[in-house]
């Protein structure tokens, strides 16, 4: 199942309407699109406008390929099931966002491990049939929660204290 999303923020049409063509032209695969507040409703596969965060983590753990924008909630929770992806940032020049920030975290992780970042909808529509017939590995091992020495030194940060060792990294 390929389960494709534009998140909670703005209408990402483009998008869902190259996932629907796809859609269109492969109707033997399921396709469920979490759609948000655009114009275009897909007339090839399942949607809704928003699904709740049990639903779309199930959606997600159950899915084959995650397909969505370059928004770093899609991203961190694909990340954590460890389900490979097919990423789309949104583009300013087209009114898809206020601010080109898709386009430069798309470039800080193009190349990781278990993600594709494509730019155009030609690219995702073949990135996602290639995608499910070779799948990429899945990322390296991720958690939602933080390690015990970044909350050490966020809780010295935020008492005012400053590190012993000048050689702690946080990146």
């Amino acid at each position: 199942m390929i389960f494709a999303s534009v998140g909670s923020m703005l209408p990402f049409d483009r998008f869902v309407r190259g996932v629907d063509e796809w859609a269109r032209d492969n109707p033997e695969k399921d396709v469920f699109i979490q759609i948000g507040g655009g114009d275009y409703e897909p007339r090839h596969a399942p949607f809704a406008r928003m699904v709740t965060l049990a639903d779309y983590r199930a959606k997600l753990n159950a899915c084959d390929l995650f397909v969505a924008h370059v928004g770093m909630g899609s991203i961190l929770q694909a990340l954590e099931a460890r389900k490979q992806m097919l990423l789309l940032p949104r583009d300013l020049a087209l009114g898809e966002h206020t601010t080109d920030h898709q386009m430069h975290t798309a470039e800080r992780f193009r190349g990781r491990q278990g993600m594709e970042i494509v730019t155009t909808i030609d690219e995702l529509k073949a990135g996602i049939t290639r995608l499910l017939c070779n799948p990429l590995s899945a990322g390296g091992e991720f958690s939602a929660k933080a390690s015990p020495q970044l909350t050490a030194a966020v809780a010295l940060f935020l008492s005012g204290g400053t590190p012993q060792n000048s050689e702690v990294r946080y990146a």
